[in-house]
């Protein structure tokens, strides 16, 4: 890393920007799938902990960097100025070099490739292709001619990859098999996933509309969007219940309905609020419905299993 570190423009810069380059609030929605899926993976045996801390870091990696070609590439197209609100902008604000980001970035998602290739062995080789199409997807999230986040499918793809996928990857390095209720479960968790970037569209709707996005935020306009977020909310709770009721999940995933209070204030949030500032106390809050919805059903799972 000081190596890497001497070809940036500040090499002293604090560790502090380097960790909100990281954009840690956005890193739960790559650990929190890891834990779901292992949790559910308990009921079939016993859980090989060296393959879960490999998928828990690769992931983790794979989410660092596609945050860097975030930034990257916001920075490219101008997206990003020293008035830009939010954790990103270490580029314009911090003075670091916008190639030495990149080139960490795909450092990055070469340590995850090496972990990846410990997985594979260890269980399918499959698992491969699935992971080099995530990472894909993480590049071509903010990079290449035609970004995903610039359209209306960012919350689709990032719901797919940093719930589904990622939960049945977990689940299936530990058991070898897919489950119903191993999907089902990645349903809610994929769709707050989605509502995180909904959050973030929200906030910056005027001026992701004036750089050319048509995030679904633009297409449906401030009111709308905030009704979509409070609908993903309302689904995302109600699946639970129809899991218990339905599927005989454990009702201990009734825990989730704990982080409720935050769904709340983030819809609340955003009501009425027209300046992004204002307007990130509430993208705060469905980040953090997100990480404890998630962490209350992991612990969920493991009550219904040890108890």
């Amino acid at each position: 890393m000081q190596e890497l570190m001497e070809g940036s423009k500040y090499p002293k810069t604090s560790w502090q920007v380097w960790w909100k380059l990281l954009r840690p609030h956005t890193l739960t929605a790559a650990f929190i799938p890891v834990v779901i899926g292992t949790a559910l993976a308990l009921e079939l045996g016993e859980v090989n902990w060296l393959l879960f801390a490999a998928m828990l870091i690769a992931s983790l990696l794979i989410q660092s960097a596609t945050n860097m070609f975030n930034e990257y590439y916001d920075y490219k197209r101008g997206l990003d100025t020293a008035e830009s609100v939010g954790i990103g902008g270490a580029i314009v604000r911090e003075g670091i070099d916008a190639k030495f980001i990149l080139k960490l970035a795909f450092i990055f998602f070469a340590s995850a490739l090496a972990l990846g290739i410990y997985i594979c062995i260890n269980s399918s080789w499959w698992i491969g292709a699935v992971g080099i199409i995530s990472m894909a997807a993480g590049y071509f999230y903010t990079g290449g001619p035609y970004p995903i986040a610039y359209s209306p499918f960012g919350e689709l793809v990032a719901g797919l990859f940093m719930g589904l996928i990622i939960i049945l990857i977990a689940f299936y390095i530990q058991t070898g098999t897919i489950t119903l209720e191993s999907i089902l479960i990645s349903i809610p968790i994929s769709i707050l996933c989605g509502a995180i970037l909904t959050a973030n569209n929200i906030r910056d709707l005027e001026g992701d509309k004036r750089s050319g996005r048509r995030t679904i935020a633009i297409l449906l306009g401030h009111h709308h969007s905030i009704h979509f977020l409070a609908g993903m909310f309302i689904v995302s709770y109600l699946w639970i219940i129809g899991m218990i009721l339905f599927v005989s999940s454990t009702p201990f995933l009734l825990l989730s309905f704990l982080s409720i209070s935050k769904a709340v204030e983030a819809v609340k949030g955003f009501v009425g609020k027209k300046k992004p500032i204002e307007m990130m106390p509430a993208m705060k809050a469905t980040a953090q419905t997100h990480t404890s919805f998630g962490f209350l059903a992991a612990v969920g799972l493991l009550l219904g299993y040890f108890i």
